[in-house]
């Protein structure tokens, strides 16, 4: 019975020995690796290149007070369509002690001097009529008080500028700001109550409001030097706007510029395209934008994915199937590029297999 035991253990691990080595040498063995293949397609070749940029209004302004003062009323809201000479805002006028000082000053004085050449003008033109002197004596009394009726009149609208803004001589209203071009309100950046500076030689003033023409938009941005020679003014630009990422709109490229601009190491210039605008779509000031440029294109042409081409010392070859699964390298001439796929000029026809890497 122990022999019994002993043989039938035995044949156990004999067994159980080959079981694993057989099972062990199976998993051993690979597979042979099958390749699959593609062919050529006619299709469209189109190289590119990409500029990056924003969508701004060809003239946009911004409007400035020409008194110092308080913001009193303000007329129009942002986003809100103004004419030409349109009132946006009145500025409550806040004189310069010193400066309203001096022209009350200067009013008091002409008027002293305007009441003694009228005193005069009476004086001499009764003598004239007296025929007591003669007339280019009288004539230069008179015109003395017109000049002094003139210097009044000047000194007074002066004081009524620098009190209220307004002109009495003139019947202009400095205080008030106006729309200086037909277009749409983008930004009102001050408030009623809001201290504002006026503009002069020394001051820009502070902005009572930004007006821009969105009729007419641009692109504006900037494309690398190594493809700045390639473009040129009147190409055809694809613009994709970052907020509307299903639609698009076109450009005419209008502006290269002559000088270009270090951007992080990489030199670039700007380049501005006049966008042909869609009815069905408001463009607005600030979108940013990317716009493609063709360089190149060839339509209806034999081209493959660049991911199957062999590059040896210069030469461009494919691995083309000979018989199933036997492949031998076919040197092809190749045409333009867009990064993803190159045109085929010779080598290979639609209907040549071609191995996948």
């Amino acid at each position: 019975m122990k022999k019994f035991i002993s043989i039938s253990a035995a044949l156990l691990m004999a067994v159980l020995f080959v079981g694993t080595g057989v099972f062990l040498y199976k998993k051993s063995q690979q597979k042979p690796v099958e390749y699959t293949t593609t062919t050529a397609e006619i299709r469209s070749v189109v190289k590119k290149t990409v500029a990056t940029g924003k969508i701004i209004p060809r003239r946009e302004v911004e409007i400035k007070s020409q008194v110092s003062g308080v913001v009193e009323k303000i007329y129009i809201d942002a986003g809100e369509k103004v004419k030409k000479g349109e009132l946006i805002a009145k500025i409550e006028i806040i004189p310069n002690m010193e400066r309203l000082n001096a022209a009350e000053s200067q009013v008091e004085t002409a008027k002293l001097k305007h009441a003694n050449a009228k005193r005069e003008f009476e004086r001499q033109k009764k003598l004239f009529e007296d025929r007591l002197i003669p007339e280019f004596e009288f004539n230069k009394y008179s015109l003395d008080f017109e000049l002094q009726a003139e210097t009044l009149q000047a000194a007074e609208s002066n004081l009524a500028i620098i009190r209220e803004g307004a002109s009495k001589k003139a019947g202009k209203v400095s205080n008030h700001v106006k729309a200086t071009l037909e277009g749409l309100i983008l930004d009102i950046p001050v408030k009623e109550g809001t201290f504002v500076t006026e503009t002069n030689t020394f001051n820009a003033g502070t902005t009572i409001a930004n007006i821009a023409n969105m009729q007419d938009m641009i692109f504006d941005g900037t494309v690398d030097e190594a493809e700045v020679g390639k473009i040129h003014e009147g190409m055809e630009l694809l613009l994709k706007i970052g907020a509307m990422d299903d639609q698009s709109f076109v450009a005419v490229l209008e502006y290269i510029s002559p000088k270009g601009i270090d951007d992080q190491g990489t030199i670039k210039f700007q380049i501005k395209a006049a966008v042909k605008l869609r009815d069905d779509l408001f463009l607005r000031a600030g979108y940013s934008a990317t716009a493609d440029i063709v360089l190149d294109q060839a339509d209806d042409v034999l081209a493959i994915n660049e991911r199957v081409l062999i590059i040896e010392k210069d030469k461009i070859y494919v691995e083309v199937e000979t018989a199933p699964q036997v492949f031998e390298k076919r040197e092809i001439k190749t045409g333009l590029s867009d990064g993803i796929y190159i045109q085929v000029l010779d080598g290979i026809t639609e209907q040549t297999k071609i191995k996948k890497p």
